[in-house]
């Protein structure tokens, strides 16, 4: 098991960054019957997931960890089957609707009309046992089994999680919507995001926003230093700071790379990290630092030609378009002058935009290094005429 993995916080109050937001968290978990839909938004990396589900565990115990995948086929009105990966416990289920594609709008639907039909295991097994008396130390266990006595009601809902919510096609959100106002006294949804600017205001305006921000270099030494001493390690300061800046202030990122340095650079012993350990960066930024060196050396319909076939090997190894285009562009302007550089972020930015409300990423992304070739171009003809 990989050490993100293994070493994943599960409680709330286990988690370390942002204490502030955890404190929210910890404040809804502790009178669930009022919980509203949520919304949280942050970068990659910056914990969204793992305090979901440390919330989750919070409101149904123990029983809300015991995971299951299930792959479900879906039948739109136009006979189209649409098969969806799923992972779901008796209390929750979490599907990623914008695999669905055009058809996201059905999926959406009927997931949440079919959580809300069936009723939570919780209240099923609650009402059956006779009352206890008043006063008495039963009442929180016969309410909720998973919970302590006295701790937390009985919650009648379950909660439906959609990740990458802002890949929802408009029609999606906007069913989203009245879906959730026809069913929100039988099912929460909490919903996750990188970026809340691609999510219509209605479903905005319905939910409790949730910002995760990025966490600090100093934060992620911290928890690298706590990873390494959990796992016998002995991690040198100057590694530890080279592996948060190196991440982008990604966690989940600096984990895999501090695991990484592990197995590739680990010293005699096997229980420590050596100081000057080299940073390993993924492959496919290596990929792109290439793309970029080989587009300003050369500007011709033959490079732009083989710019696109690497695209698209990046786009088929599942490299977001966004990412794609961010860490090109950053490429790109490292050995760029700088009377040059805000036309490359003026590009980037607008390409970056028609990626999100277009189709075909491949057309942005080839636009935008045409566009590269056309400035640069220009900018040597200038230069040496």
């Amino acid at each position: 098991m990989l050490w993100v993995d293994k070493h994943r916080p599960t409680q709330l109050k286990q988690l370390s960054c942002h204490p502030e937001t955890n404190a929210r968290l910890e404040a809804l978990a502790a009178d669930p019957a009022s919980l509203p839909h949520l919304l949280f938004y942050g970068p990659p990396g910056a914990g969204k997931k793992t305090r979901i589900n440390s919330l989750l565990r919070s409101i149904y115990g123990p029983g809300a960890e015991r995971l299951r995948l299930d792959k479900r086929t879906f039948t739109t009105p136009t006979k189209r089957s649409v098969d969806i990966n799923m992972i779901s416990s008796n209390y929750h289920i979490e599907i990623s609707p914008g695999d669905a594609g055009i058809n996201d709008r059905y999926v959406v639907q009927e997931v949440i009309k079919e959580m809300a039909a069936n009723r939570n295991i919780s209240s099923v097994s609650g009402a059956a046992p006779a009352p206890a008396p008043a006063g008495s130390s039963e009442d929180g266990a016969a309410a909720n089994p998973a919970a302590p006595a006295g701790r937390r009601p009985k919650v009648d809902y379950k909660v439906v999680v959609l990740v990458e919510v802002e890949k929802l096609s408009r029609q999606a959100q906007a069913a989203l919507r009245r879906t959730m106002e026809k069913y929100s006294q039988s099912c929460r949804l909490i919903l996750c995001c990188n970026n809340q600017s691609r999510v219509i205001d209605p479903v905005r305006s319905r939910c409790l926003g949730v910002r995760v921000a990025a966490p600090g270099h100093d934060s992620i030494c911290s928890v690298l230093r706590g990873v390494a001493r959990k796992e016998g390690l002995t991690l040198p300061e100057e590694l530890a700071v080279d592996l948060a800046r190196s991440s982008g202030r990604n966690l989940r990122r600096a984990l895999l790379m501090m695991e990484s340095c592990h197995v590739q650079n680990r010293d005699a012993s096997g229980t420590g990290l050596k100081a000057g350990t080299p940073v390993q960066r993924a492959d496919w930024e290596v990929y792109i630092q290439q793309l970029a060196k080989d587009v300003t050396r050369e500007q011709s319909p033959q490079r732009l030609l083989a710019a696109r076939e690497k695209l698209y090997e990046l786009l088929i190894n599942c490299i977001p378009a966004d990412v794609i285009l961010k860490t090109l562009a950053l490429e790109l302007m490292k050995n760029l002058d700088d009377s040059l550089k805000h036309e490359v972020v003026e590009a980037a930015a607008f390409y970056e935009h028609r990626i999100a409300t277009g189709s075909k990423d491949i057309f942005h992304l080839e636009a935008f290094v045409a566009k590269y070739m056309a400035v640069y171009k220009r900018y040597l003809n200038e230069m040496f005429a």
